[in-house]
């Protein structure tokens, strides 16, 4: 691995790519400078002459992965909020940077943050854009803002009128974070199914944020809080889950909407396990038939998600293996792309990040298999480059 902000100028060699889009078999030829791509050739063509090469052969080269929906601040235990009980924000920040590191080695080149603690994202969001080399592209959104009584309000940004909402949103943007999250419904310790903001107060949100120049994404279970965040304007919804106090209700014209409008979504990855209630476990068949039956179908730009540290189920490093199962409901190609192509977009990131194209970062996933056929190679990554560093899983050939 290079230290330092610029990596040195490579030649990177592999019998295969996924660009973000699609699959393709053939020798591909990527040229790295200055930590973006520079060039890409599919023709076998010699390396130009003194440029280090590194050959993977019978590999696959495929963008970064983005993570549009992790907290690096929850230390993926079973009780990630006493995990910040009593602890220095420097201590919390040595922690985040462990999980930002058990991503990045994990093929994770990009991470978009909402669910903050005093602001520390931007600490690490700052410190990794100096030093590439030490952790993942953060995207940050500071503390989510929520009700004094409401979910994850421990992470302590309340906001109970339209005054606090704009204010908060102020100093969210003053600080200079990349988006705004606001939970329109409950979540963890609050109910899911019930709104935490009056269709209103999200316009007030939306209205504030967009003064703000910024992104704002809404945490949504409860269809009526989808239908008042789409209405105000959002830019995404996290989960967008359907819940009503019957169960998931799929709501069709709403779904329409979210494809016109081109609003994200972000699909927080559940899968059963034990150990889980009842009746969590009985909602987990409906939602995924809306997400990938239904939304993707529709055109809705669906992005596969981790919520990464929020309990024991969801390590940092767990995206690669959450693609793999969201590609049992909807197939691997759309499964890679919205963990890629359109995780960028919802990330803001889009035109540098999650397809391979000259000038692009070089943030590249080197995997030992054409993973459109084999999912589970994303498992067992190659290589990892963060704009061009490389982060050594197995050692390249060196020609």
């Amino acid at each position: 691995m290079t230290d330092g902000n610029s990596a040195l100028p490579v030649a990177i060699r592999t019998d295969g790519i996924f660009d973000g889009c699609r699959w393709q078999s053939g020798p591909v030829l990527i040229i790295v400078r200055g930590g973006v791509i520079a060039a890409i050739d599919r023709t076998g063509a010699t390396p130009p002459a003194g440029l280090p090469v590194h050959h993977y052969p019978g590999a696959t080269v495929m963008p970064g992965l983005i993570d549009a929906h992790t907290h690096l601040a929850f230390s993926a235990s079973a009780g990630p909020v006493a995990g910040l009980a009593g602890k220095s924000d420097s201590a919390i920040i040595r922690m985040m940077r462990k999980h930002a590191r058990s991503a990045l080695v994990a093929g994770v080149t990009s991470l978009r943050d909402l669910g903050d603690f005093n602001f520390l994202t931007l600490v690490l969001r700052d410190e990794y854009a100096n030093r590439p080399a030490a952790g993942p592209h953060v995207v940050a959104a500071g503390p989510p803002i929520t009700r004094a009584d409401g979910h994850c309000a421990f992470l302590g940004c309340h906001a109970d009128t339209s005054g606090e909402i704009a204010t908060r949103i102020a100093e969210h943007a003053s600080r200079g974070t990349d988006l705004i999250k606001i939970m329109a419904t409950g979540g963890m310790g609050a109910d899911p199914t019930s709104p935490q903001y009056t269709a209103a107060g999200l316009a007030v949100a939306v209205n504030a944020a967009r003064e703000s120049g910024l992104p704002i994404t809404a945490h949504a279970h409860a269809s009526a809080s989808i239908a008042d965040a789409v209405a105000a304007g959002v830019t995404g919804i996290e989960h967008c889950t359907f819940l009503t106090p019957t169960g998931i209700v799929r709501d069709d014209r709403l779904i329409d909407t979210l494809a016109e409008r081109n609003i994200f979504v972000g699909a927080t990855v559940a899968r059963p396990r034990s150990g889980m209630p009842p009746s969590v476990l009985e909602t987990l068949e409906p939602y995924w038939a809306n997400h990938t039956h239904m939304l993707l179908d529709r055109g809705v730009p669906v992005v596969c998600c981790t919520d990464a540290g929020i309990n024991s189920a969801k390590p940092h490093s767990i995206l690669p293996s959450d693609i793999a199962y969201f590609a049992t409901h909807v197939g691997t190609t759309a499964a890679l792309s919205s963990a890629t192509a359109t995780a960028a977009h919802a990330c803001g990131l889009g035109g540098r990040k999650g397809t391979l194209r000259p000038g692009y970062d070089a943030d590249l996933l080197i995997l030992p298999a054409n993973p459109t056929s084999d999912v589970a190679a994303l498992l067992t990554p190659a290589a990892v480059y963060r704009l061009g560093h490389l982060m050594t899983r197995t050692q390249p050939t060196a020609l």
